[in-house]
């Protein structure tokens, strides 16, 4: 799963390299992205645009916004079917930004705080999925989810599960609004090269999300054995 996520590029980074509108979007590099804050998500309507949604789907039809908890990732293999996404999946995808993701490595008891990135230390974009819901109050939230697939080499010792990082020309099939067939979306659901990724264990302090500063992820060793 992918559980905790970092974004700390500056926007016109970000702009350059996924081609979006922002439109005075107000974005804060953050160290910590937790479950329920507001992530950075880049849709296509026609033309690409970047918004702010929640971090844990909340499906149409539910009656309170805590689904959204347990809807912080999809499993890829099956989200073109189950009902809390296959909409989604068809007509509401989207890219998740990011630039590294946290897994936690167990060790015996222990569980080690990992942040995971791509060598060449560049954004990227998660596989995503997004809703609109509305509260019974009448508030219109926008919510997404990150799409997950088995692991590659590198995250096999790791976690049993990482997030679909898709690649520069597999965005543009992804955002396509004129792509609808799962067929021709799936196979787009598998994991990065393990070789372009790189990972290093960091403080404990990434456990809390009160905690959001560089400290999270500042090595405290040189990395996992192997890696």
């Amino acid at each position: 799963m992918c559980g905790r996520f970092t974004l700390t590029s500056n926007m016109d980074d970000l702009q350059g390299r996924f081609g979006f509108e922002a439109r005075d979007l107000v974005f804060r590099p953050s160290y910590n992205i937790a479950p329920t804050q507001l992530v950075l998500a880049v849709t296509n309507d026609g033309q690409r645009r970047a918004e702010l949604m929640r971090w844990g789907l909340i499906p149409f039809w539910a009656k309170d916004i805590k689904i959204g908890y347990r809807m912080i990732n999809a499993v890829g293999e099956t989200a073109a079917t189950k009902p809390a996404f296959r909409a989604a999946f068809k007509k509401r995808r989207c890219l998740i930004l990011a630039d590294g993701f946290f897994e936690w490595r167990k060790d015996g008891k222990e569980k080690i705080p990992t942040y995971i990135f791509l060598k060449s230390q560049e954004p990227f974009a998660f596989a995503g999925l997004w809703e609109t819901w509305k509260s019974p109050e009448g508030e219109t939230v926008k919510s997404c989810t990150i799409l997950t697939t088995k692991p590659n080499e590198f995250m096999e010792p790791i976690h049993n599960r990482m997030p679909v990082i898709l690649s520069g020309e597999t965005e543009a099939l992804w955002l396509d609004p004129m792509t609808e067939e799962p067929d021709v979306l799936q196979p787009l659901i598998q994991p990065a090269p393990a070789e372009l990724m790189e990972s290093r264990i960091v403080s404990s302090l990434v456990n809390s999300p009160k905690n959001n500063s560089p400290e999270c992820v500042v090595p405290i060793t040189g990395g996992l054995p192997g890696f």
